[in-house]
């Protein structure tokens, strides 16, 4: 085992997850996904796009700390105390976007047998990116990962 697939694997012991930090590139925005909430809690783990990553980070850390204490986050439902001011929404992750977007989580649960939610958020003016105002560049920054 090399040194980043041991500190996965620490952070995942110490800290019921380890996050992943992916930067913008010409065909992809920035995200962050966690690996190990679902080993941990059996609930999925968590990709946010678009976002710096020291927000991404909290926010999963937050999402993390709420699953260990019992709460569960449905699709398709709104959530407080991710944005303030914002609410997010769930939404579950169709698996033929998992070799493009986790490749460390498919290496730690050797395969696609696990099940992620996407968190999306308004833009500040409370746009979603599904309304038919929401500008392109937020919409690029927030691809819509699921079906529905």
């Amino acid at each position: 085992m090399d040194k980043e697939e041991d500190k996965v694997l620490g952070d995942i012991e110490e800290y019921g997850c380890h996050i992943i930090h992916v930067m913008e590139d010409g065909e992809y925005p920035r995200f962050s996904y966690s690996i190990g909430i679902e080993k941990n809690t059996r609930q999925p783990e968590l990709i946010i796009t678009g976002l710096k990553p020291e927000l991404a980070h909290w926010m999963i850390n937050e999402y993390n700390y709420r699953v260990k204490v019992g709460e569960v986050f449905d699709s398709n439902k709104y959530y407080q105390g991710f944005l303030a001011d914002f609410d997010v929404v769930f939404k579950e992750v169709e698996k033929k976007h998992f070799a493009e977007y986790f490749g460390w989580a498919r290496w730690f649960y050797k395969g696609d047998g696990f099940k992620v939610l996407q968190l999306v958020y308004p833009s500040t003016s409370g746009v979603w990116p599904w309304d038919p105002e929401a500008p392109d560049d937020f919409t690029w920054f927030m691809p819509s990962l699921y079906a529905d």
